[in-house]
């Protein structure tokens, strides 16, 4: 009987110890869980913010070009739509939205290089009004 007793408590006090392990890995796992998804929110609210200031950038380089097509200055233009497809390269948003739009920005740096000054204002006024429904 002694001997019972001496048995069932060491599987008793094995189990204390079992049960505190366990209870010690759900805390883990729990603290791990909730700092993976705040961290997760955390990258979305800085991609979704830094975003901003490219799409606040482009869509001021493209009314400077407008402006330099309008006045025929083909050079000044051509080098603010090249400033307004690197910015536009790092616009997070509608992805179908931003590469429409940059095809247009293309298509409207090819124009104003011809000298085309009708065909550039409208496909840079289209690619402007794109950038600006985002």
């Amino acid at each position: 009987m002694i001997y019972f007793q001496t048995l069932s408590g060491n599987y008793t006090q094995g189990f204390i110890k079992i049960m505190n392990c366990i209870k010690k890995s759900a805390l883990i796992v729990m603290i791990a869980m909730s700092l993976g998804a705040s961290a997760s929110v955390a990258y979305a609210e800085d991609a979704v913010n830094s975003s901003l200031p490219s799409l606040n950038e482009t869509i001021a380089h493209i009314e400077r070009a407008i402006a330099d097509v309008n006045n025929s200055d083909f050079a000044a233009s051509n080098l603010q739509i090249k400033a307004a497809r690197i910015s536009g390269v790092l616009i997070t948003g509608n992805d179908d939205i931003v590469k429409r739009a940059n095809a247009i920005v293309i298509q409207g740096q090819i124009s104003s290089k011809t000298g085309d000054v009708k065909q550039a204002t409208a496909l840079l006024s289209e690619a402007l009004k794109l950038y600006k429904s985002l």
